[in-house]
């Protein structure tokens, strides 16, 4: 579905404003705000770290008030990261077995119905596995130089951009697997134990600095990823203003 795009301004600072659903401690947040975005994240659980304009809630139902009263038009674009335990590389397959396969609700399709709902150029993100996302861009942390591979895929609604190339991989994520240790330039941001990361090897891996919350942390993107979404999208947008 495509929508038309409009550039519009937050109140206090000038700059287009992004909705990023399901923030956590607002990795995606803080690489949007790079971009030039000003950022209000919804979570259900409080987030004391997050960075910028905060409202606890559930997220469906925040963006359906929003959509309902109107106020969903101050917003230009939105960011949707839902849990990704349904169907993640994490609760599939043998993973299954050791008890990380547990009953989860799938989210995403009713998230898309209300973004499409929203009229907003959107992007959703999800982990490599088999949730029900189009990879219409991945991203990986070594085309941004990072100390993590984190494959994350983006299914961009409303608008689009060239998909990037994956660039080699210079060595293995570090600590155990299969029962053999293989050392790295990566790190495995996480779980624990196993030669996974600490909180200070992670943080410096994503370039994370305003939390130091373990699950917080497995749990983010690397800001560097949405920066480059939101450079792209407001590249987009532009070229469209103009050509109109």
């Amino acid at each position: 579905m495509t929508h038309p795009t409009h550039i519009r301004r937050d109140h206090n600072d000038d700059r287009p404003l992004l909705l990023d659903l399901f923030c956590c401690a607002g990795g995606a947040g803080r690489g949007y705000d790079r971009a030039g975005f000003a950022v209000t994240g919804v979570d259900i659980r409080p987030r004391p770290n997050y960075p910028f304009t905060f409202i606890q809630g559930d997220a469906l139902t925040v963006l359906a008030e929003l959509i309902a009263s109107g106020e969903i038009r101050r917003y230009t674009a939105a960011h949707a990261s839902p849990p990704c335990q349904h169907g993640c590389a994490l609760t599939i397959g043998t993973n299954k077995s050791r008890g990380w396969g547990r009953i989860h609700v799938q989210l995403i399709p009713a998230l898309r119905t209300l973004l499409d709902t929203s009229g907003l150029p959107y992007v959703i993100e999800q982990p490599n596995g088999k949730a029900p996302v189009r990879k219409d861009v991945t991203l990986c942390g070594e085309m941004f130089g990072l100390g993590v591979l984190r494959h994350r895929n983006f299914e961009l609604g409303g608008w689009s951009t060239a998909k990037p190339k994956h660039v080699r991989h210079r060595g293995y994520v570090r600590g155990w697997r299969h029962g053999e240790y293989r050392d790295g330039p990566y790190v495995a941001a996480y779980g624990k134990g196993g030669g996974k990361a600490t909180v200070a090897e992670m943080q410096a891996a994503m370039g994370i600095d305003w939390t130091d919350v373990h699950e917080e942390l497995t749990e983010a993107i690397p800001p560097a990823y949405s920066e480059w979404l939101g450079r792209a999208f407001l590249t987009h947008a532009h070229a469209r203003v103009v050509a109109a």
